[in-house]
């Protein structure tokens, strides 16, 4: 393939696209189970300042009577 465009993924064939999404997760596992259980909680840890901060900045918005009369219960 020399000179041509680069091959995307939307231009394989369905059987070969499922296949590489496949090996993508799997090897996703792979990496998850050898690291350690520091890293993990490292992850955790920026996780939840990430939502911590979005709740800072896009915080819920309050109910009124018709929200609340509405809501299952």
């Amino acid at each position: 393939m020399s000179g041509g465009a680069p091959v995307e993924h939307d231009d394989l064939p369905f059987p070969l696209r499922l296949l590489y999404l496949i090996l993508v997760r799997f090897c996703g596992w792979l990496v998850l189970l050898d690291r350690s259980t520091a890293s993990k909680n490292a992850e955790l840890l920026v996780l939840r300042h990430e939502v911590a901060a979005r709740r800072r900045s896009h915080p819920r918005p309050g109910l009124n009577w018709a929200d609340r009369w509405s809501s299952p219960r």
